[in-house]
């Protein structure tokens, strides 16, 4: 006759557990098979060290999936039941077998198992609703944040716009070639402040692609700072004025969208001119600074301003206007690359809007 170990059962409306008695079992097989439980192992049990095995038919159906571990002392079997709920016993046959005994380490009653079963629910309840808290509040943050970033480029970029159209109804021409002096402190400190955007979308604040962000906030800012703001020459070029007001004619428009994005609101109007303004005025905007760099470009090579200078053997230095060369190149590819960004933005949005209203 085969050894049998003795075997400690309880059970909760979804598990029966299992606990036989066997020392530094090795060689352990359990397994389910057509409700059956069956387990063989070699090991230190009431009999001493032999092979000990046992099988038992459940009252009802059990998943065939069966979770064992072992310990020095014993081995612990979990098995899921097939339906929720609670059984009246553990085998199919009234008569228990000689070698099953309630385990009253983890016996519990229907109703106290209920209980627990409340009390984890409660448990995992408030852990929700305190992950669901932390969540509302960073959201409540990064909104607030993307909000007044939003609301402080807008304010900026609507001065800029205002005030040099304001400008130009009043002194007409003569407003072209003092664009510089008036609007550049204000600009100077939107476009140092659009390097928010850059960040906000690789660390993933908004759901945004870095490399457009990139190649607007620094080709802005090297036209900005390099070809404006270090040659002096530049400053009553009425190219200056072209800039800046088709920069801020594209950025009053896209400011007031994305605040009323903050809070999951749309003005069809504003949604529209955001996804349609760009077509004319992003290509006359690159447009517009080709020029400024083709102009600069005699005056770098008169003023040798950052000028790459060479060995003295060779008697000579690298004019900055050879990288401007470059640049030109690089921001027509970048309008392409930008270009078709924003198509795709349009399409995508228009195309869910269609969705949605058929």
């Amino acid at each position: 006759m085969p050894l049998t170990p003795l075997v400690y059962w309880a059970q909760r409306h979804e598990d029966i557990y299992l606990r036989v008695e066997l020392t530094d079992a090795q060689d352990i097989d359990v397994h389910v098979h057509e409700n059956i439980l069956q387990f063989k192992a070699q090991g230190h049990g009431a009999k001493g060290q032999n092979e000990y095995e046992f099988s038992l038919e459940f009252l009802s159906p059990v998943k065939p999936e069966v979770i064992h571990r072992s310990t020095q002392r014993q081995v612990s079997i979990t098995v899921k039941k097939g339906q929720h709920g609670w059984w009246e016993r553990l085998t199919l046959k009234e008569r228990k077998p000689v070698f099953l005994a309630p385990d009253f380490d983890r016996w519990l009653d229907e109703s106290d198992a209920e209980m627990e079963i409340r009390e984890k629910e409660e448990k995992k309840n408030r852990l929700k609703a305190s992950r669901h808290k932390e969540e509302e509040g960073f959201i409540s943050l990064k909104t607030a944040f993307l909000f007044v970033y939003n609301l402080v480029q807008f304010l900026g970029f609507s001065w800029i716009f205002i005030n040099m159209t304001v400008r130009l109804f009043i002194f007409g021409q003569d407003s072209l070639y003092d664009t510089f002096h008036t609007i550049s402190d204000v600009m100077f400190f939107c476009q140092i402040l659009a390097a928010v955007e850059v960040l906000n979308a690789a660390f993933g604040v908004v759901h945004s692609g870095v490399i457009p962000s990139l190649i607007q906030v620094v080709g802005r800012n090297f036209v900005l700072f390099i070809i404006f703001g270090s040659l002096e020459e530049m400053h009553n070029r009425p190219v200056v004025f072209f800039v800046f007001y088709l920069w801020s004619a594209i950025e009053i428009v896209r400011y007031p969208f994305y605040m009323l994005g903050c809070f999951n609101t749309e003005w069809k109007t504003l949604t529209w001119l955001r996804y349609t303004i760009w077509i004319p005025l992003y290509p006359l905007g690159v447009l517009a600074e080709a020029v400024a760099v083709i102009q600069s470009i005699p005056i770098f090579d008169e003023t040798k301003l950052f000028s790459i200078p060479l060995p003295k053997a060779l008697g000579t230095s690298i004019s900055f206007s050879f990288v401007l060369y470059i640049y030109l190149v690089l921001m027509f590819l970048g309008l392409l690359i930008n270009f078709r960004h924003l198509y795709k933005q349009r399409k995508r949005r228009f195309r869910t809007k269609k969705r949605k209203a058929n």
